[in-house]
């Protein structure tokens, strides 16, 4: 069984991070550069960036991922949206349709170009499904890009089969105009993709409420949702 990601991954990008910033300190000089968030997400850490060293997209995600430690749970009353999307297998479908097909829905954003937040969640939620085990086609994964312009069903497809995805679980893409709206009904726009935060939504089923966790939900935790959605009432 794969063990359960957040805890060890969060742990070895906290180590690498550190290095990191120890070697950007140790070849630091006083040379003024453009300004960048990532220059400013190192400063505030106490690291310095290398004078001519290109900007690192990534390094805001990076310093969340180690602040971030907390889960934060809430219950919410979303609606969804009857957007017009595509599946990883080319199909066009609706929204609504997708997720109201009367299975618990564990759903959250993602882009395959990502190499921070979502290969963490995207391996919380291959462990999940090991962890369903008979069960998991029972349950339905749903991974929405925040990025359709790169992500094409090709490419979700390609994602989806390094992250070992299962019948259960489908990756979904459209116009940018769909995404975006997408995101906004579940609380998640952040008008970028470079700010894009770790959010998982539960529901036990259509016309439920949705449990929005945010931060880096463990296998075990959405574990605890599905059980306790299937025994409510």
């Amino acid at each position: 069984m794969t063990a359960d990601p957040p805890r060890q991954l969060r742990t070895l990008l906290a180590l690498a991070l550190a290095c990191g910033l120890a070697t950007s300190a140790a070849g630091a000089t006083d040379s003024p550069t453009a300004v960048d968030h990532s220059h400013h997400d190192m400063a505030a850490m106490g690291g310095a960036e290398p004078a001519g060293a290109p900007a690192d997209p990534h390094a805001a995600h990076r310093h969340m991922m180690m602040a971030n430690n907390d889960l934060a749970r809430s219950v919410v009353n979303y609606a969804v949206p009857a957007l017009h999307m595509v599946r990883d297998d080319g199909t066009a479908v609706s929204l609504d349709k997708e997720l109201n097909d009367g299975r618990p829905v564990v759903m959250n954003f993602i882009y395959t170009t990502c190499t921070t937040i979502c290969p963490v969640t995207s391996q919380t939620f291959r462990v999940l499904q090991e962890r369903l085990g008979g069960d998991r086609d029972k349950v339905h994964l749903v991974s929405i890009s925040i990025d359709p312009e790169q992500d094409t069903p090709e490419r979700l497809r390609a994602y989806a089969k390094r992250f070992h995805a299962g019948a259960g679980w489908q990756h979904y893409t459209g116009t940018i105009q769909a995404s975006v709206e997408a995101q906004r009904a579940f609380g998640t726009y952040r008008g970028d993709k470079m700010n894009h935060a770790p959010v998982t939504l539960v529901r036990a089923s259509p016309g439920s409420t949705w449990v929005r966790l945010d931060g880096f939900a463990t296998a075990d935790n959405l574990m605890s949702e599905i059980q306790t959605a299937r025994a409510s009432p």
